[in-house]
């Protein structure tokens, strides 16, 4: 399950989904990565992406998405996690309920990756925070008190590079940080 932060202010938004933010890179990382065509899910010339294909095609590979963050303030207006308040972090037991075969969550960046590990049960200390493409086991306990049919004490968590144009990073190293998971997650 793909998991960033929280999107930004409604006036960036190209569509309505996940990343709709048309600069954000997401969709032509998954464009590159699953179909050699950084511009796969746009639709034509226009500035958006088509969220109906790109749903259809997350489903028929078996990718959810989720955000990390329910509820945020965004200090500066922005899409930048810098400024980024979270006030309601996600409801990681109803989530793992919708999803309950999911054993792999993966972030889009630190702040993605810090409110996730923010919900475990044992704090972890920053400096063990799983780096850039390397992942860790995530030992999510439920946190309410009625009983679970799904096991989540199995989760791992990956780390990957933020989508965003202000990470410092070349779409084509992107790219390859989604291809090598995405090969070793038996997606390609």
């Amino acid at each position: 399950m793909m998991m960033g932060t929280f999107p930004p202010t409604a006036d960036k938004w190209a569509m309505s989904f996940h990343y709709p933010n048309f600069y954000n890179d997401m969709w032509r990382i998954y464009g590159r990565v699953f179909f050699d065509d950084a511009e796969y899910f746009r639709v034509g010339d226009e500035k958006r992406f088509n969220p109906e294909h790109i749903r259809d095609f997350m489903f028929e590979r078996g990718i959810a998405s989720c955000p990390t963050v329910k509820q945020a303030i965004r200090e500066t207006g922005n899409a930048s996690d810098k400024n980024l308040t979270v006030v309601t972090p996600v409801d990681l037991d109803n989530t793992l309920l919708q999803v309950p075969k999911v054993k792999t969550l993966f972030t889009t960046g630190g702040k993605a990756t810090e409110v996730l590990l923010g919900l475990l049960d044992e704090p972890i200390a920053k400096s063990k925070y799983p780096k850039t493409n390397d992942s860790m086991n995530y030992p999510y306990k439920w946190q309410s008190a009625s009983d679970k049919e799904a096991d989540v004490n199995n989760l791992t968590l990956y780390r990957l590079p933020s989508t965003s144009r202000a990470y410092p990073l070349s779409l084509d190293k992107k790219v390859a940080a989604y291809k090598a998971f995405f090969k070793k997650m038996g997606k390609l």
